[in-house]
């Protein structure tokens, strides 16, 4: 696998087995090489449609993979008008209540839900998890999947009774269908701690963000990429509470671990020095946080790419980083770039946010 991503750059797509490209495609997803991912997958799309036909599954799938690999690199209107297609196509030849066709509706409402637009990814959540519940059953894992994402939507809108039910109802359900200790029932713990933080309920979150981490750390060990994420989740409430020090001491260790891990230019990584810096900024050390995001957009260039909202996102933190300093002409040469390049992007704004909770959706990979 090591070589096959050390040679990338002599690869021709063309020339490859359909099943072996698919393979590498995956390493590719896993070292989140999403140009290289791109090309693959459109080259897998031409060569199954030239054996199965435009509507084949494997087609489907391939569509949605490539809506994905847009998803991932911030491309929502390539994406969306994908996994429009996909969607309505898998009605047309599964039927509306196929489980791909749920997977694809959850899907889009994924991409709304990352453009901001709450309304259109409630409406098909909504339509997924009365579907699910019907063909599935109220306690089956993808039905409680889509309350989860749900309750992160009405999250988003401020619904925050609403999201709060749903996500007790999700735990309990999980608790007694997979157990205390399953990563999906400690995700769940993880989201309603996400509310409680969200509505200033700082040591409810806590308390819950404790427990979590320590089980991911019993269950999943130290090393884990979910552990780091409940640290990071942790910090987060720390430093909502203005409690710099005991935020900047785990995520100094989140960032050392993820290093050693993941590597320096994951984007776990990355966004674990952004972190860092918004809290040495909270403390007034500018230098340490410039030192910080100067790095991060360096390096959110060259894996993201200048124009992904990732990369956009550091650009606009240490512009403000220089204005809290009185470098105007810093910051108004960075601000420039930001503007020109948000033309050709929607950028999500998530600048001044420690690390989230996340969501629960499983994107479609074929394998």
């Amino acid at each position: 696998m090591q070589h096959i991503s050390n040679s990338r750059a002599s690869l021709n797509p063309e020339e490859i087995d359909l099943f072996v490209l698919t393979h590498i495609g995956l390493v590719y997803v896993e070292q989140r090489h999403w140009k290289e991912v791109e090309v693959l997958e459109v080259v897998i799309m031409e060569k199954r449609k030239q054996v199965l036909g435009d509507d084949h599954p494997d087609i489907l799938m391939s569509r949605a993979n490539l809506a994905s690999t847009y998803r991932n690199q911030g491309h929502w209107k390539k994406a969306e008008a994908l996994e429009v297609m996909v969607m309505v196509k898998r009605k047309q030849v599964l039927g509306d209540d196929h489980p791909d066709t749920l997977t694809s509706m959850e899907n889009l409402a994924s991409i709304y839900w990352k453009q901001g637009c709450w309304k259109k990814s409630e409406a098909l959540e909504v339509v997924v998890m009365k579907k699910r519940k019907q063909v599935l059953g109220d306690d089956h894992p993808d039905t409680l999947m889509s309350m989860a994402n749900l309750a992160s939507t009405y999250r988003e809108q401020g619904h925050w009774k609403e999201a709060e039910a749903l996500k007790v109802v999700v735990i309990v359900k999980r608790k007694q269908v997979l157990g205390d200790d399953h990563p999906d029932t400690l995700t769940s713990m993880a989201n309603l701690a996400s509310t409680y933080r969200n509505i200033g309920c700082w040591k409810e979150a806590e308390a819950l963000e404790v427990v979590v981490m320590e089980k991911r750390k019993y269950v999943l060990r130290d090393d884990h990429p979910d552990t780091f994420t409940s640290m990071a989740n942790l910090a987060c409430t720390f430093w909502k509470q203005g409690c710099w020090k005991e935020a900047e001491a785990l995520e100094v260790v989140v960032m050392k671990k993820r290093k050693q891990v993941l590597g320096d230019d994951h984007p776990d990584t990355l966004l674990s020095m952004e972190n860092l810096a918004f809290t040495y900024r909270e403390q007034g050390y500018w230098k340490k946080a410039e030192a910080l995001e100067v790095v991060m957009i360096l390096k959110k260039k060259q894996v993201l790419g200048d124009a992904h909202p990732d990369t956009l996102t550091s650009m606009e933190n240490l512009a403000s980083m220089y204005r809290n300093q009185g470098c105007w002409k810093e910051a108004e040469a960075l601000e420039l770039i930001v503007m020109e390049k948000s033309k050709q992007i929607l950028v999500p704004d998530d600048s001044g946010s420690p690390e989230k909770a996340g969501r629960d959706y499983q994107w479609s990979i074929s394998k």
